[in-house]
């Protein structure tokens, strides 16, 4: 039986491998999402306890630091803005809208107008 937290991490995922170019892959067992050769999400892996994502903001980075158990990234890359943030309690929707300000960051212009179409 998928968890709440795993199905929400479904409907991220989804929404991730829907942006232009975006395709899946698994680096060190988990699943990510880049565009081009460059990561914009990592998933983690929807069974994992507690399901986080993890996301490049700028804009948003102070709103989604501020939720109950997120924390910059590891591995140097909270330097760069990357926040590791619970599925649990985010509505899917706001992730989702980190996801694409995620894209925005690490995209290629022709892929980001694509998005403003």
């Amino acid at each position: 039986m998928v968890s709440p937290a795993g199905r929400k991490w479904e409907k991220v995922r989804n929404y991730a491998l829907g942006l232009p170019e975006a395709w899946e892959d698994h680096p060190w067992g988990e699943v990510v999402a880049k565009v081009g050769k460059k990561i914009f999400v990592f998933l983690g892996m929807p069974d994992s306890d507690p399901v986080r994502v993890c996301v490049k903001l700028t804009d948003s980075h102070h709103h989604a630091m501020s939720i109950q158990g997120a924390e910059p990234a590891g591995y140097g890359l909270g330097r760069s803005g990357w926040v590791l943030v619970p599925v649990e309690p985010v509505p899917v929707d706001l992730i989702e809208e980190w996801v694409e300000e995620s894209y925005r960051n690490v995209a290629p212009k022709r892929l980001i107008a694509q998005l403003r179409g």
